[in-house]
């Protein structure tokens, strides 16, 4: 009896050390493919084919997930992949997104190392909801070309967020992707390009039914992490709402050049926080938000 029992015990122990091999090859794997295609290459079938083989059940919903964060046309803006997935599926594209941080790397770490560090540290749930949206957006953005989401109502209450922080990093996180695209328009050419800007703005999704510029639920509380790869913790309001500031100062700037556009201005500037003085201290242009809303003021 007792030989019988430390063999099953033995097999067991060989059956989960296969399993756990089996996880980490899997999330080597999509990693791997999440880098090679999450920009502009497009997949081929033999990819998709390695996709249907991850073996691991526990990574079906992570492997769903990156199917469609690297294909074109991609269906990340409906609302099967805007909810939030299972804890288990948030820490997991964590996980893959780490090691693709790390294979990028010229000497990267050992990947299971690396994969045993990051299953057994306790990473806080805002950071793993950043990472799913980060790479939600990404895929949105870099997948589907030309740029419309004109045609998007982003409903907050129905993506089972628990509190207005995780509502606030969907927020900023899809603000980034939109003001990433206007970006060079008013940052790079010269002169700016207001009438290319206008255009993209103008196929900015709608969130809980309003203009984007409307949302104002940003009173939740700050927090840190490492937001820019190699770069180290910082202040998540400070990084994304100076982003926001940004490109609502360019939507403004570009309505301030016609006379026609003046009553779109003021909405802008009375239906957002350009007027909330109290979240210019995250922006890298509080001169500029003061002196804007005390001619506003005259």
């Amino acid at each position: 009896m007792k030989r019988v029992t430390l063999l099953a015990a033995f097999l067991l122990a060989f059956l989960s050390g296969v399993k756990a091999n089996d996880l980490n090859n899997d999330l080597v794997e999509l990693a791997k493919i999440y880098r090679n295609f999450m920009f502009r290459n497009s997949p081929t079938e033999s990819t998709y084919a390695q996709l249907k083989g991850i073996k691991s059940a526990e990574l079906a919903s992570s492997a769903k997930f990156i199917k469609e964060t690297i294909t074109s046309k991609n269906r990340l803006a409906e609302t099967e992949f805007l909810k939030l997935p299972d804890e288990e599926t948030l820490k997991y594209v964590y996980i893959i997104k780490l090691i693709n941080w790390n294979i990028r790397e010229e000497k990267p770490r050992d990947n299971v190392e690396l994969i045993s560090e990051l299953t057994e540290k306790e990473v806080p749930r805002y950071e793993l909801i950043d990472s799913y949206y980060d790479m939600l957006f990404s895929g949105i953005g870099n997948k589907n070309q030309p740029f419309d989401l004109s045609g998007i109502n982003f409903s907050t209450s129905e993506y089972d967020f628990r509190d207005d922080t995780e509502k606030g990093i969907f927020f900023l996180k899809a603000m980034n992707l939109c003001g990433t695209v206007i970006w060079g328009y008013m940052n790079v050419v010269n002169p700016q390009n207001h009438k290319a800007a206008l255009e993209n703005i103008e196929k900015y999704p709608r969130f809980n039914g309003q203009p984007y510029y409307q949302y104002l639920d940003f009173g939740f509380p700050d927090f840190e992490m490492e937001i820019e790869e190699g770069k180290g913790v910082g202040s998540y309001k400070a990084y994304y709402i100076n982003k926001y500031y940004d490109t609502l100062l360019s939507h403004l700037a570009i309505l301030s050049q016609k006379k026609k556009d003046r009553e779109r201005r003021t909405d802008l500037i009375l239906g957002s926080i350009l007027k909330e003085k109290n979240y210019y201290r995250y922006s890298k242009k509080k001169n500029e938000l003061e002196a804007l809303f005390t001619t506003v003021e005259r």
